[in-house]
Formats: structure tokens, C-alpha cells, sequence
């Protein structure tokens, strides 16, 4: 993990310590990120001449697998992995979106080993593409996850302290419990329904449950057509929460403006469609599913 390759290269090449002057600027794993490098200070890490131009990190992954011919990830479980897997995303993007407000960059200058192997300017690995789409994600969602976070919308970045009553939400499919120590959450609150924010505070002071802030959420709000109806009533951590739609943005008016509309994709199973549109509304865009 990230710590662990502190004591690997915290040594003196000069004294002898270590046979090799290398050294990334980064590692990232569920836990957080570990500097390793000043952020302006030249690194060995795509074998390349992004060496040169580029600030490069590492996104540690779990054990228990092998890797066979081409970076294949041999007995690789996704479902186990699943919640690691998101907090180091989610750290990876918080690393990205620090270092592009640190030195003027935008999503558009991030890039992953294989992509600067296309580029000829690192060596020929497959990362993280080996990896990332065993999750469903992409470095183009990677990048829509840092610029969503950039322009303050409603990506997991956000500080879900601010939720308000009356916005949108999901329940993360990684959510296993309302909160620590709460009750199971149930499938179909996850995967048929969003639901609506009733309650933030209770007699003017945030709720905790199971050590955890939560809000209450109301009426369930149907994913196919939009509809509501009676809801959960439950406290749930705020953190198993992604935001869909902002009441903030809601209230604004939109009397005279014209509207152009562009179509993402066309799919053959409605769940290709839907996880389409979830990874849209966590980058901050709108969408809905036209069935034809």
C-alpha cells in the first residue's frame, strides 16, 4: 500500500542505501495519498519523456490475485474489491483536482500510463485500463469525475454538509448499512429508486447515528419516469449518498432559454443504459433514458 513504499525508498542513493535513483511524486490506495517527491521536482515514472513534462503517481491495488500475460488481472474479484477500489478512485481524483488548481492544469492534461504509451512518451504498460474497467470506469470518466469537481458541481467531491432538503439522491451501490451499526439497506432502495431529502437537522443540530452525520430521506422518486411516491423515512450516513439533482439548481429559473440536447449512446440492455446515466449525473450533467 501507499505507506509501505515509504521505507522502500527513503534511502540514500549516495550512501549506498539503494542502487537505483528513482522515485514517483505519489502513491494513492483507499487510505489516502503519499507524497514522495516535491510536486515540481522531476520523476522516474513513465519510462518515457513524460518524465520530463508530467507529475506522476501510483494507484496501489488489493492482493489477492496474479497478473498473467499482458497485465491481466488473474483472479481478480470485482465485487470484493469494489469498496477499495472507490475510495482510491475517489482519492486519485481529490489528488488530481489539488494539483490542477496548484499549477493551472485541467482534466484535459491528465493522462494514464497506456495513454502516454499512445502518445510515445512512456513505456508500453497497460494502466490503468488493465484495471478500471473491471469497474465500469474509464479515463474519460476519470476525467469528467476531476473537471465536475473543478467547477463545484454535484460530484462525490462535494461536501455532502451542505445537502439540503429537497434534493435528489442515490444510495451508493457500495452501501451495505443506513449507517454503522443501522439496518441492512435493501436492494431496490439502491438500484429502483432515488429518493428525496426531508430532514438535514433535528431541534436545529446534525443527527448522528452509529457515529456517522445522516440525513432522513422522504418520498422515493422512480428512476424511469420520475414520479414519486411514499418513501423510506430513514436515516442513512450522508456519505452513502450521491447527489443527482441539486435543489439549489432546480429554483433557477428557465423562462426564454433554448435548450440543445446531445445523445451519449445508444444500447441494447437497459442496464449498459442506466449505468451510463449514473456515471453523467455523478459528473455533474443531467440526462434521463428515452426508450424507443
Amino acid at each position: 500500500m501507499a505507506a509501505d513504499w515509504f521505507n522502500r525508498w527513503n534511502k540514500s542513493y549516495k550512501a549506498g542505501e539503494i542502487s537505483r535513483q528513482v522515485c514517483v511524486h505519489a502513491f494513492v490506495d483507499d487510505q489516502g495519498v503519499w507524497q514522495y517527491l516535491p510536486w515540481n521536482h522531476r520523476g522516474w515514472h513513465c519510462g518515457g519523456t513524460g518524465n520530463n513534462t508530467h507529475i506522476g503517481f501510483e494507484i496501489c491495488e488489493p492482493g489477492g490475485f496474479s497478473y498473467g500475460k499482458g497485465s491481466t488481472m488473474v483472479g481478480y474479484k470485482v465485487s470484493k474489491n469494489e469498496v477499495y477500489f472507490r475510495k482510491a478512485w475517489q482519492n486519485a481524483v481529490e489528488l488530481c483536482v489539488m494539483l490542477c488548481q496548484e499549477y493551472g492544469l485541467t482534466e484535459r492534461d491528465i493522462i494514464c500510463h497506456s495513454e502516454g504509451y499512445k502518445k510515445g512518451i512512456a513505456s508500453n504498460h497497460s494502466d490503468v485500463m488493465h484495471w478500471f474497467p473491471k469497474h465500469g470506469e474509464t479515463m474519460d470518466f476519470f476525467r469528467s469525475a476531476v473537471k465536475a469537481a473543478l467547477n463545484n458541481t454535484s460530484s462525490p467531491l462535494n461536501p455532502l454538509s451542505e445537502i439540503a432538503v429537497g434534493e435528489v439522491v442515490e444510495v451508493k451501490s457500495s452501501a451495505s448499512k443506513y449507517y454503522p451499526g443501522g439496518a441492512t439497506i435493501p436492494s431496490w432502495v439502491k438500484t429502483g429508486s432515488y429518493h428525496k431529502v426531508t430532514q438535514v437537522n433535528s431541534n436545529g443540530k446534525p443527527v448522528l447515528k452509529g457515529g456517522k452525520t445522516c440525513v432522513l430521506l422522504g418520498k422515493k422518486v422512480d428512476k424511469k419516469n420520475g414520479r414519486e411516491s411514499a418513501g423510506i423515512m430513514s436515516w442513512i450516513d450522508k456519505d452513502a449518498l450521491t447527489v443527482i439533482n441539486s435543489s439549489s439548481k432546480a429554483e433557477k429559473s428557465t423562462e426564454g432559454q433554448k435548450y440543445y440536447r446531445v445523445q451519449v449512446g445508444v444500447f441494447s440492455k437497459k442496464d449498459n443504459a442506466e449505468a451510463t446515466l449514473k456515471k453523467l449525473k455523478t459528473a455533474g450533467f443531467d440526462g434521463y433514458i428515452k426508450f424507443e
